[in-house]
């Protein structure tokens, strides 16, 4: 069917009509769809990409918690209180530095974690762009922190994902031990 008679059917159609018809000529073309493009789609889709889920449970309010995570002074204390610190190691020479703002940057521990605040909703949401600085230069996964409350206390409902392959056992043993753990410290 030519373009203009499509055009001339959808001009004389009322509302539901068009979109039935619309909807109609659309899923008919779909049948001339050569199979060979739809499999290449498939075939630039990853399924086995490796992700972190984690909900951990914190006896504090979203906004001590977000605090937490998001100020300088407050996060370089949880760095201090991690196993590793503990046992008289070192990350690095850095300093710990958290910038509060959309777009702006962190170093945390010891500059062995970098990246930049894609988004920051108070109390509510924490998405970074964040890497472990020995990756390929510009490769950068994605560490999402959702507050929620729970109780008198706040669930993170945590996401990372985009790091490289490989990494995940090692990266979510380092969220629990070096976050988690030393956020649970430092709240008390």
């Amino acid at each position: 069917m030519s373009e203009t008679k499509i055009e001339a059917m959808r001009a004389n159609l009322p509302g539901r009509r068009l979109a039935i018809v619309s909807g109609t000529l659309a899923l008919g073309g779909m049948a001339f769809w050569p199979a060979e493009v739809s499999a290449r789609w498939e075939e630039e889709i990853s399924h086995a990409e490796e992700a972190i889920h984690q909900e951990p449970v914190f006896k504090a309010s979203r906004k001590r918690v977000y605090e937490a995570l998001t100020d300088t002074k407050q996060f370089d204390k949880i760095t201090q209180l991690s196993e590793e610190m503990r046992a008289g190691k070192s990350f690095g020479p850095k300093v710990t530095e958290i910038s509060r703002e959309v777009g702006g940057t962190f170093t945390l521990f010891g500059g062995h974690i970098v990246g930049r605040h894609l988004e920051l909703a108070p109390n509510e949401r924490i998405v970074q762009a964040w890497r472990v600085v020995d990756w390929e230069p510009g490769k950068f996964s994605i560490a999402r922190f959702e507050l929620m409350e729970q109780g008198a206390g706040t669930k993170i409902v945590f996401d990372h994902t985009g790091f490289p392959k490989g990494s995940a056992e090692h990266l979510a043993a380092g969220w629990k031990a070096h976050y988690w753990d030393s956020l649970e410290r430092f709240l008390g």
